[in-house]
């Protein structure tokens, strides 16, 4: 378990994270509470950055809580992870455009989330999201969004990625693509955090090979 001791991230913040789980080590990695980002100054920008490396026979189960975003926030997110041939690992970022039942509203935002994932020295999977502007509006497009104030993407690397692939009842807005026999990707978009948890908790629970960590239940 990780605690930000700051409280939460604002403009000009950088934190990083590093872990490494050497040959058939299991590391299971969960944050105290949800990550915050609150309103940053102008041209001011948080930065998080998160390198994973997994040896032979290693896994790694990346489990933070959610991180929610503050109107005016700022933030960039970087994601690295170096797999060796054989290594698992699962990785859950939820993100939640601020509170519903405190009536916030993400008017102002500037969000980059960029994943890297490496199996030897090979490139097998990049992503990118980048939202700026009025993320409460764009949230709401229906080729974005479609209303959502919650998201989470999933991603299962691992040689069981396959015999998971259709394992999941999910909503109409989320879903599921096998990217190859070994890569499983998973999007969920939610009316709010707790529906977004309601949907991750079962998946996390089929994909971990070991309890769900107890901050994660509702």
């Amino acid at each position: 378990m990780f605690l930000n001791t700051a409280g939460g991230l604002t403009g000009g913040d950088h934190m990083q994270i590093a872990a490494h789980a050497q040959a058939d080590a299991h590391i299971i990695l969960s944050s105290q509470a949800a990550e915050r980002a609150y309103r940053a100054q102008p041209g001011q920008v948080a930065r998080s950055e998160v390198t994973l490396h997994l040896d032979a026979g290693a896994r790694i189960d990346w489990l933070p809580q959610e991180t929610i975003l503050f109107d005016h926030a700022a933030l960039d997110r970087r994601l690295s992870v170096h797999l060796a041939g054989n290594a698992t690992a699962l990785i859950v970022e939820p993100i939640i455009f601020g509170r519903v039942a405190m009536g916030e509203r993400v008017c102002k935002l500037h969000l980059t989330d960029q994943w890297w994932v490496w199996r030897e020295d090979r490139l097998i999977f990049v992503d990118a999201i980048r939202l700026t502007g009025d993320a409460d509006q764009l949230m709401k497009r229906t080729a974005i969004g479609a209303g959502a104030g919650a998201m989470a993407t999933v991603l299962f690397a691992g040689a069981q990625a396959a015999a998971f692939a259709d394992s999941f009842e999910l909503p109409d807005l989320s879903g599921a693509s096998l990217i190859n026999d070994d890569l499983l990707l998973i999007r969920l978009l939610a009316q709010d955090g707790f529906d977004l948890r309601r949907q991750l908790i079962p998946i996390v629970e089929a994909l971990s090979s070991a309890p769900i960590p107890r901050v994660w239940r509702l």
